[in-house]
């Protein structure tokens, strides 16, 4: 958000149910804008971490009016050269903010019964069909199995591909 004088205000808002994750983006936050400090501010359910810097918006030069799903969201050549040589932090970051990881139980009638099963999957869904190209090209640089399984959705349910994603994502804790 553009704030007076050309400064910018980067807000992550993390659920309260996830101390850790909200401490993780607190430390990130402060080691890319050492300049800057990075506060708290606790909301209903939720602690908005935020910083002010001008330089916000050089980094995230995708930022602009309107929804994301009604522009062009496409990354920079920098940006491209970072998530291909880290694609794992980029899918991290996209699962942590846009993701789920839970069991998908499945009930199916058969001829000898009914049979009851669950499995492991992740699902990240976001309205913007850019960012969800983003997110799958970079699961293709992991070598990780993942579909549509919904037009605004994709999910990684192989039980290879989701050990393979546990890998880089890890728990929210």
């Amino acid at each position: 958000m553009r704030c007076r004088r050309d400064v910018f205000q980067l807000s992550l808002f993390c659920g309260d149910d996830w101390p850790g994750l909200i401490q993780e983006a607190a430390t990130v936050m402060g080691r890319v804008m050492p300049a800057s400090s990075v506060s708290r501010r606790q909301r209903t359910g939720c602690t908005e971490v935020k910083s002010y810097s001008k330089h916000w918006v050089c980094l995230f030069p995708q930022h602009g009016p309107g929804m994301k799903h009604q522009r062009t969201i496409a990354l920079h050549g920098w940006q491209r050269e970072i998530v291909s040589a880290q694609p794992g932090w980029f899918v991290r970051g996209l699962i942590h903010s846009d993701g789920y990881r839970g069991d998908n139980h499945v009930r199916r009638a058969l001829p000898g019964g009914v049979r009851c099963y669950s499995y492991p999957r992740y699902l990240f869904k976001n309205e913007s069909a850019d960012i969800l190209g983003l997110c799958g090209e970079a699961l293709d640089l992991l070598g990780v199995a993942w579909r549509h399984n919904k037009r605004n959705e994709i999910s990684v349910a192989r039980r290879e591909a989701v050990e393979l994603l546990d890998l880089f994502v890890g728990p929210k804790y």
